[in-house]
């Protein structure tokens, strides 16, 4: 027993010795506390907290994963270096920390602090000749004289570059300074008489080879803000269309790429994700929900998420109703809807219309907002769709008590369009009676409706009204979650009269409110 504790002992102190610990001393520094700070991506975080004394300070780098970190000081000023599993010791005093900064110990940072301070200079030394060439045309010969300096700086910084990355090739520096550079085009071919027989070449080159610089299995890469940057220049309007179906294939591509374990694969995944997710361009929640799909809610060969970030009491919130989201991307034809009318007794396929675009409208009779919009959808469909084989498929809240308001307001508002409810009748039957009305088993025929309509509000995420969606003449979804300016454009424009006079003006609020309801 007492040999098994000695030897515990002893296997402590050696980790302990071995323990990576990061130095500073910073001259002219108060006695305070400082912060270690760490990139994920292009967010920055808190590492590590620590008392400085007479300008020296200390941390525990066995804490901390390789990649770039800063230390920050007092009035937010910090400065950065590289980690990578080393010890460091270094010593500096400002303002200007990395030109006074000596490395003591560190071999990435014997390198790594020299380059920044390089390009540093080299970037001020351009940025001046810019400007000073800005006060010229082209036509001027200080122009081409400023812009001969700005070239020689940069194959200057361009062999630095290349210098540097040839001698420490076992560094992470290495990779970082690699990363930051671009890929080489080559020129586009041409045919025998010089003509250049591929216009998109050099485009197409550079995409294929965006990622030739970037060692997409060092995860070290992933805690450093130029990833970040190259990765959100991948995915813009520079590289790709911006269209959801464009940038899920894309998406795809490069999330597969990645070692599905490491924090770059986090990092991208959840980025992209959260990005779209965001997105206020009309059909990218189908990114959103897709990388959900793919990458939260399904199950690897483990049984578990992709998403191993996630606590798992978060996948719920997440993964709930998945499928029926993703019925309702643009794009998809959604679950079709047979409801009664007010009459409570006709059934209207939502299918059966016969229309080359239809509105799928979803509102509430007591909602503040219907009660303004849907009397105004009443005017365009006289006055403009009715006449232009445009439909309009409404569908109320007309359960309990709703049921006669519903009704009311259909009769005195004097909607033609089409009406249709899970009326309160129709409600009781299926609490009471379900498999009289919809199929128990695929192929079942004679039952006058399905399951996703008596449950249309989770087929269609309806938890707030109105709620708009356009169906093109197969019912597939075009657009959603447009106001009525908005939908009056769109198929003014569709339908080949865009320069229509319009019934209804843009309207921000209105705009804005549609919005919220996605």
């Amino acid at each position: 027993m007492k040999k098994s504790v000695l030897f515990l002992c002893l296997i402590l102190s050696i980790n302990s010795l071995n323990a990576q610990k990061i130095r500073f001393k910073v001259s002219g520094e108060k006695d305070t506390l400082v912060n270690l700070i760490k990139y994920f991506g292009k967010g920055l975080y808190y590492a590590d907290t620590a008392a400085m004394k007479n300008g020296v300070v200390t941390f525990d780098g066995s804490k901390q994963k390789p990649g770039i970190l800063g230390l920050l000081l007092s009035g937010q000023r910090y400065f950065e270096f590289v980690y990578d599993n080393e010890d460091i010791d270094m010593e500096t005093s400002g303002p200007e920390f990395v030109k006074n900064m000596k490395v003591i110990k560190s071999d990435e940072n014997k390198v790594f602090i020299p380059y920044v301070d390089y390009i540093t200079t080299k970037k001020t030394e351009a940025g001046k000749l810019g400007e000073e060439r800005s006060k010229f045309t082209d036509k001027d010969p200080q122009f081409k004289s400023l812009g001969n300096q700005i070239d020689a700086i940069n194959k200057d910084v361009e062999e630095y570059q290349a210098k540097l990355m040839n001698l420490n090739k076992d560094k992470l520096v290495s990779k970082i300074v690699k990363m930051s550079t671009e890929v080489t085009i080559p020129e586009a071919p041409v045919d025998a008489k010089g003509n250049i027989i591929d216009s998109s070449f050099r485009f197409n080159y550079y995409r294929k080879h965006y990622w030739d610089n970037v060692d997409l299995l060092d995860e070290r890469l992933v805690n450093n803000p130029v990833f970040h940057n190259k990765l959100e220049y991948y995915f813009s309007k520079n590289m790709m269309i911006q269209h959801w179906d464009t940038v899920l294939v894309n998406a795809f591509e490069f999330c597969d790429r990645l070692n599905p374990k490491s924090r770059t694969f986090e990092y991208v995944v959840g980025w992209i994700t959260s990005t779209y997710g965001k997105s206020q361009i009309m059909g990218m929640d189908k990114v959103y929900y897709r990388m959900l799909e793919r990458y939260y809610c399904s199950k690897n060969k483990d049984g578990k998420s992709p998403a191993y970030w996630v606590p798992e009491d978060k996948f719920k919130d997440l993964c709930e109703n998945i499928n029926n989201k993703l019925n309702i991307v643009l794009g998809v034809r959604p679950p079709n809807l047979i409801l009664k009318d007010t009459t409570d007794a006709k059934w209207v396929d939502l299918y059966a219309v016969d229309a080359e675009y239809t509105i799928l409208y979803f509102w509430d009779p007591e909602c503040g907002h219907c009660k303004k919009v849907t009397p105004k959808l009443e005017k365009f469909y006289q006055e403009k769709l009715k006449a232009r084989n445009v439909e309009i498929y409404s569908v109320g809240k007309a359960i309990g008590k709703d049921f006669e308001a519903w009704k009311k307001f259909v009769r005195e508002n004097k909607l033609t369009f089409i009406n249709v409810a899970v009326t309160d009748k129709l409600y009781e039957i299926a609490k009471a009676n379900p498999e009289s009305l919809v199929p128990m088993y695929p192929g079942e025929k004679g039952k006058p409706t399905t399951l996703e309509s008596l449950n249309y509000q989770t087929a269609y995420d309806i938890f707030s009204t109105p709620k708009v969606f356009i169906l093109d003449k197969d019912k597939k979804i075009i657009a959603k979650s447009l106001s009525l300016s908005q939908m009056e454009d769109l198929l003014d424009r569709l339908q080949g009269k865009k320069d229509a006079p319009k019934l209804f003006p843009p309207d921000a609020e209105e705009d804005a409110q549609m919005q919220k309801k996605e």
